[in-house]
């Protein structure tokens, strides 16, 4: 009895957790304007998101920006979080620049960078 009971709690809290589940939101764009051959910063900001299992990669040509720093992980009152990483760049033509973000068990998205100028 006990263990049904356990259970029954445990499932009540797994759903009310899993109710709050709020898909991120992710910007993509850079410190300055873009321009080919300038030293630059690429920026991927995520917000309004829940739970707070997030990951972030930026991603050059689909391979990842080395030395990308992260924000702390912050929340809003409505338990909705943000996060922010960010990396050095110099955007040369024919690359491609990519933000992914995987919230939970949810596949892996991918948002494009496409602030060029020539």
């Amino acid at each position: 009895m006990k263990a049904a009971l356990c259970l029954a709690v445990i499932a009540v809290i797994y759903c009310t957790v899993e109710s709050k589940y709020s898909a991120p939101k992710v910007m993509v764009y850079s410190r300055n304007p873009g321009e080919y051959g300038k030293d630059n910063v690429i920026i991927c900001h995520v917000s309004g998101f829940h739970p707070p299992d997030i990951t972030i990669t930026l991603l050059k040509n689909g391979v990842e920006i080395p030395n990308a720093k992260q924000t702390d992980l912050v929340f809003k009152q409505d338990w909705h979080f943000h996060l922010t990483k960010h990396a050095s760049f110099t955007p040369r033509e024919g690359e491609s620049y990519t933000c992914k973000v995987t919230h939970g068990s949810h596949e892996p998205k991918i948002y494009k960078w496409a602030d060029m100028e020539k």
